[in-house]
């Protein structure tokens, strides 16, 4: 199983810290998770600052995960910053009552996607715990990654929402070859869960970073 570390935190030295306890055990060159949330897309604020992060001169591969209004204005510097995959919500782009202004959503998804091809970087569309996974069914034809929210999105340590195992489902019976990450509230009972269902990666913060054996859960989830 495919597991990413998730780094979730409220200011750079925490970013600090956590980059280096991941180096303690996992190999350069593996990806690693950061959460990027802007207090109005989610209830709360994590660091973003991506001028910063080249400046930590990590070895590590980057997916941002874009939890913010507006993600077409935050994708261009993560991009910069060396991103190699950006995960933007369905909510932020087709919801419009997330719009300060009227937009066409499908220029703006084209927007994002022209940036990240152009970069080479992979695009993964994501989707929140309360919206209707055959929302995405007009898009299924343009992308083969997407990211199921089982958590609302925002702090780390919240509890795994048990229908987004139905959102896996569906999406693995429609696209068998697509990338599907799940992300929040994983720890082995949930990674089987999510396995089962069609999940081939797993983006885990809380169960890694705050046991007394990062390796050891590390390589656990590793294992299912």
């Amino acid at each position: 199983m495919e597991v990413i570390p998730v780094i979730n935190c409220p200011d750079l030295d925490c970013v600090v810290k956590t980059v280096h306890k991941l180096e303690d055990f996992l190999l350069a060159g593996s990806w690693v998770h950061l959460d990027v949330s802007d207090s109005r897309f989610t209830y709360g604020k994590s660091w973003g600052e991506a001028k910063y992060w080249p400046k930590l001169k990590s070895s590590f591969k980057l997916e941002v995960h874009l939890m913010v209004e507006e993600p077409e204005k935050a994708v261009e510097e993560w991009l910069e910053a060396g991103a190699k995959r950006i995960i933007i919500h369905y909510e932020a782009i087709f919801n419009p009552g997330l719009r300060f202004h009227e937009v066409n959503p499908n220029e703006v998804w084209e927007e994002i996607r022209n940036k990240c091809v152009a970069r080479g970087a992979e695009l993964m569309l994501a989707i929140n715990p309360e919206t209707p996974v055959e929302m995405l069914s007009p898009l299924l034809s343009k992308i083969s990654a997407f990211q199921v929210l089982a958590v609302n999105p925002g702090p780390a340590g919240q509890i795994f929402l048990m229908p987004s195992l139905n959102k896996i489902k569906f999406l693995r019976g429609k696209l068998p070859n697509a990338k599907i990450e799940v992300d929040g509230g994983i720890n082995p009972e949930t990674a089987r869960l999510a396995k089962a269902a069609g999940a081939s990666i797993l983006a885990c913060g809380t169960y890694i970073l705050k046991n007394s054996d990062p390796d050891g859960a590390y390589h656990a989830l590793q294992s299912i």
